[in-house]
């Protein structure tokens, strides 16, 4: 376990140090009224951004910078990508992008552009709050910077043994998981070809 956390707490370190002076909002757990629409929500646990717009919200949540919200994208932004929402059906999961198509999709694309959503969105149309969750949309590294190591280890003075919330426990677990494939592959490559990279159709057997 101490091997776990000298690793970790240096990955973590390197890893979440750029993230924080890059990250959107400011990284304060910022608390919202417990009638707050489901995009005031996502916004403050999500990305910890307090104001924000329409155009600024659809910007952050266009991910392939296209000017257009897909159905994945959609996805995405509800969280029903994540590892979180595995348990919620697809047919539900469909059910949530259809609502929120038929809420801004005023040209019937099956695609929402900026144009729609921030019309809609000025004429009071909000983001429905579907019950699943706050959409937990980055990858690992994000999430768990943002809901856990801002909030119980944020500061300069980090030390070893603070790391030991189960939050952490799992996180440096999947570090050094990774540190052990990878070590395991390099170390096939140096014994030179590595029948896993080989077709099975061209395996001999």
């Amino acid at each position: 376990m101490a091997r776990i956390l000298r690793l970790s707490l240096s990955v973590i370190l390197l890893s979440l140090a750029p993230n924080v002076s890059a990250h959107e909002g400011s990284h304060e757990q910022i608390v919202v009224a417990a009638d707050a629409d489901w995009a005031t929500r996502h916004m403050a646990e999500e990305h910890h951004i307090s104001t924000f717009d329409a155009s600024t919200f659809f910007s952050l949540h266009d991910y392939d910078s296209l000017g257009l919200w897909s159905p994945a994208d959609i996805r995405r932004t509800y969280g029903l990508s994540d590892p979180s929402t595995a348990h919620i059906s697809e047919a539900e999961k469909t059910r949530v992008v259809n609502e929120v198509l038929a809420l801004y999709d005023t040209d019937l694309t099956h695609s929402i552009s900026r144009d729609e959503f921030v019309s809609a969105w000025d004429s009071g149309v909000r983001l429905p709050d579907f019950g699943m969750g706050p959409g937990h949309h980055g990858d690992d590294e994000y999430e768990y910077e943002i809901h856990h190591w801002e909030k119980y280890h944020s500061g300069d003075d980090v030390k070893e043994e603070d790391l030991t919330h189960p939050e952490d426990i799992e996180h440096f677990r999947k570090h050094e998981e990774e540190e052990r494939r990878r070590e395991e592959w390099e170390a096939k490559e140096k014994k030179g070809i590595v029948e896993a990279n080989i077709p099975a159709k061209f395996r001999v057997n």
